[in-house]
């Protein structure tokens, strides 16, 4: 196999108690020692309720937040430590698609311009025209019309502006997309049309793709791999299907029981209901307040993934 075009290995962020987090008087561990690799042709989905860190984590991989810990490698090369300046010419390898497609969007812009921005930065050399006729390529990619390229945004739905969001990140010809939460604030109906999509984008560009979310059904028709993120870290990862099928961190199987069912009379009581409104343990297993199973040695237990697939002493295939 070829050599990953994205790694992130042993990645963390703390936010000082002297910021943003004062108000609680003491640091906050956002992410910690967060490891995957990523292949051309891939998705990895990193999913996880609010707070669970997998943001921070996309941010972190994508040089938009300094990590605290960690290397971050870009189609080999590390850039964990380079200054923005040197940053610049090599963003044209990785690029983002945000949740908010009219937030992200200048709404003084006219559509051809913030998508031809990354033209503008990577190849400055082009004319006017040049900058154009490549925007109208990548919106008849995406499945827009070029008789829309002089419009604003707020004269697009909010699908099509997601489309407008997805071509102004294909213009550069990237090697890794990172998908946060691109279709959350989209209707049922708009969100399939944008996932089928960017499967189909994948296919013909062999792109790889970051996908965060905490939509497993989404995940689950997206994803050959997934990492499930709790309390900031890695608590089980593996191939979609297998996690799917039999989940084995309890956390895991709390997330697949909250997820929307066609029958839900069917659905059995997931065995992590207990102290759900308990918070993070502070020492030991993050997520032995709420754990049906927890034990006296999970309060020593240092989080780390066993068999680098579970971050559990007591994983559900032992309980069951």
């Amino acid at each position: 196999m070829n050599r990953p075009v994205l790694q992130a290995h042993g990645i963390g962020k703390v936010f000082s108690a002297e910021g943003m987090f004062r108000a609680i008087g003491k640091d906050k561990h956002a992410v910690a020692d967060v490891s995957f690799d990523l292949h051309a042709g891939e998705t990895l989905a990193i999913v996880g309720e609010s707070g669970s860190g997998k943001s921070t984590t996309a941010r972190l991989v994508m040089r938009l937040l300094e990590p605290s810990a960690g290397r971050v490698f870009w189609d080999g090369e590390e850039v964990t430590a380079l200054s923005a300046h040197a940053l610049r010419p090599m963003r044209r390898h990785i690029q983002m698609v945000f949740q908010d497609p009219f937030a992200s969007l200048n709404p003084r812009m006219r559509i051809w311009q913030s998508v031809a921005e990354g033209l503008r930065v990577h190849q400055p050399d082009l004319s006017r025209q040049e900058r154009r006729d490549r925007v109208a390529e990548a919106l008849d990619i995406c499945g827009l019309d070029e008789s829309g390229m002089d419009r604003y945004p707020h004269q697009f739905s909010g699908g099509q502006r997601q489309r407008i969001g997805i071509a102004r990140a294909l213009i550069i010809e990237p090697k890794v997309l990172v998908l946060d939460e691109p279709v959350s604030a989209l209707d049922v109906s708009v969100q399939a049309q944008i996932l089928n999509l960017l499967k189909d984008i994948q296919d013909k560009r062999g792109l790889a793709y970051l996908f965060i979310s905490h939509d497993l059904s989404v995940v689950r028709h997206m994803a050959g791999r997934i990492s499930v993120m709790f309390g900031g870290r890695v608590v089980e990862q593996g191939k979609a299907a297998d996690v799917f099928a039999a989940p084995m961190h309890p956390y895991t199987e709390a997330l697949l029981q909250a997820r929307p069912i066609a029958h839900p009379a069917e659905r059995t009581q997931a065995a992590t209901s207990k102290g759900a409104d308990e918070g993070l343990a502070e020492t030991g297993c993050a997520f032995r307040t709420r754990c049906a199973y927890t034990r006296e040695d999970c309060a020593g237990f240092d989080n780390v993934l066993q068999h680098d697939t579970v971050a559990c002493l007591h994983p559900l295939h032992q309980q069951k």
